[in-house]
């Protein structure tokens, strides 16, 4: 049985070169880096060349990135401490975030008493800019603006620099979770006027429970997890060496070989969206992922004309045939709920069709892709 990835939007396949250094780390430079002795010392001082490099590539001072366990650690506690040291009385995001956002602003509402508020979206699922603005302006209290920059179900880009520039001009801070934009985008922290970015490492083929948290110097946050003075007294606990300089390492790898990378990844989506259209003419692409240009280049998110008995046994036939994907994001797969992204911008009529998200890597290939295409071909015709 042939065995096709394309749910990298997920989590990505690990580098060769990623694996092979950590590997390295943890037979050879085992010492915790807190200590004082040389073992601790090699690790430590690989843990902070790791820091400046993706400062670096950032543009950003190497104090301003926090290692975390990744971008839902890294979103809690940018929200969190943002409500609770910096004074927020009102959140500003909206519906079609990460759960890592979504949920961590409800339970901030219920707990400190915050006002919530959703900014419009037009059908395609992009935010209205000027209902951003009507919110920003609507009256005097300390607001904070969190909305991703890629949309991890639909793909949809947010134009980072213009809801950076209203931030700036209301004096509002600003966070965005970019956690599928980091490692297949080029970045300048300095030109977008966010305050506070996530990362995490397993979406730009490196190890899962490793991340970064860029937060601007100067913005008054205090720690959330208490204890040893790791991450510069802001984030206590022992520091994963071994998952940090994977990171570090997919990190270099990732801008390093972005132009090259991203034209190929690129070319799979078109390839994909044009055999998909000619096999079944009747489907369609939720959000913006159809978009060669509106949307990322990582990711498709198809709206397939099948009926309800077939809608409920496609992901399993799918399985069945090696090929892996998505039924909305992978956090969503396991509940029954469906997807609150596709709920917010489709009509009840589409939502009863299936929806299934395909997103590609450097590992993939057209090959791959003529397979995924006859079978789901074959698929709607019986």
């Amino acid at each position: 049985m042939k065995k096709v990835y394309l749910d990298s939007a997920a989590t990505t396949q690990v580098r060769p070169e990623v694996i092979s250094k950590m590997q390295d780390a943890l037979a050879s430079c085992y010492g915790n880096p807190s200590s004082s002795h040389g073992f601790g010392r090699t690790a430590k001082t690989a843990i902070e060349k790791a820091r400046k490099t993706i400062a670096k590539y950032l543009n950003a001072h190497p104090s301003e990135i926090i290692f975390t366990s990744g971008g839902t650690e890294a979103d809690n506690m940018i929200l969190r401490c943002s409500v609770r040291d910096l004074g927020i009385e009102t959140l500003i995001t909206s519906k079609i975030e990460h759960h890592a956002v979504l949920h961590t602003a409800e339970a901030l509402a219920r707990e400190y008493g915050i006002e919530l508020l959703f900014v419009d979206l037009d059908g395609n699922g992009n935010p209205d800019l000027a209902h951003l603005e009507s919110l920003l302006k609507r009256d005097d209290s300390k607001k904070m603006v969190s909305l991703m920059h890629v949309n991890n179900e639909i793909g949809n880009i947010l134009d980072i620099l213009a809801v950076g520039k209203l931030c700036l001009e209301h004096n509002a801070l600003f966070h965005s979770d970019t956690v599928q934009s980091i490692g297949h985008f080029p970045w300048d922290v300095q030109k977008t006027n966010a305050h506070f970015l996530t990362a995490a490492a397993h979406k730009f083929h490196g190890p899962k429970g490793v991340g970064f948290a860029y937060i601007k110097r100067n913005t008054g946050l205090q720690p959330l997890i208490f204890g040893g003075s790791q991450e510069r007294g802001f984030r206590a606990g022992t520091e994963p060496y071994h998952n940090i300089v994977g990171l570090e390492e997919a990190f270099i790898a990732a801008y390093d070989h972005l132009e090259e990378e991203s034209d190929y990844v690129l070319e799979l989506k078109r390839y994909f969206i044009e055999k998909l259209t000619k096999a079944i003419p009747d489907v369609a692409f939720n959000g913006l992922s159809g978009d060669l240009e509106g949307g990322t280049y990582t990711l498709v998110n198809v709206r397939l004309p099948f009926d309800s008995e077939k809608a409920l046994l496609l992901l399993f036939h799918l399985d069945l045939k090696g090929i892996a994907c998505s039924k909305g994001s992978a956090c969503q797969s396991g509940s029954d709920l469906g997807s609150h992204v596709l709920a917010e911008i489709l009509s009840p009529e589409d939502l009863e069709k299936p929806s299934l998200r395909f997103s590609f890597s450097k590992y993939n290939t057209k090959e791959e892709l003529d397979y995924v295409v006859e079978v789901l071909k074959e698929y709607g015709s019986n």
